[in-house]
């Protein structure tokens, strides 16, 4: 395979990283260093191109760097077994289950809060607006638990 050199503005646009990420992952030791020109300028190539994609696509499903570094691991080592990739997208499917709970709780809390200011204060002071009064008061009162 043809190996072509990317700069690192180039690899920045190719995988919808930006610069300061891209270092950063280096950084880290997510991404391998880059390769160096003798003038000191970072190459990269299709390999880092194909890790870097990698990593930009486990970030957008909300996997944590360290979660990231472990899917990393497990791409590149052919004796490791799929189950394990599995068991941990099906831990962080179950925390984006508990988070979504959370949200929808949340939701209902500002939606209550939304909906009292409309029927009891809307148009008057802010200083005596529900919503103000509800957020002063102590967890569980009112409409938030």
């Amino acid at each position: 395979m043809c190996s072509r050199a990317l700069t690192i503005g180039a690899l920045a646009e190719q995988t919808g990283c930006n610069v300061p990420t891209i270092r950063y992952y280096e950084e880290i030791g997510l991404l391998p260093p880059a390769r160096r020109r003798p003038g000191g300028h970072r190459f990269y190539s299709e390999d880092d191109l194909r890790q870097l994609t990698f990593i930009r696509r486990c970030r957008d499903f909300g996997f944590s760097v360290e979660q990231v570094r472990t899917l990393v691991s497990l791409a590149q080592d052919p004796d490791r077994d799929c189950n394990e990739t599995r068991d941990l997208a099906q831990a962080h499917l179950a925390e984006v289950r508990r988070k979504l709970i959370e949200l929808r709780a949340l939701e209902s809390s500002l939606e209550a809060f939304v909906d009292n200011c409309t029927a009891a204060c809307a148009g008057g002071p802010a200083s005596q607006c529900t919503i103000t009064q509800d957020l002063t008061g102590p967890r569980g009162s009112r409409c938030c638990g």
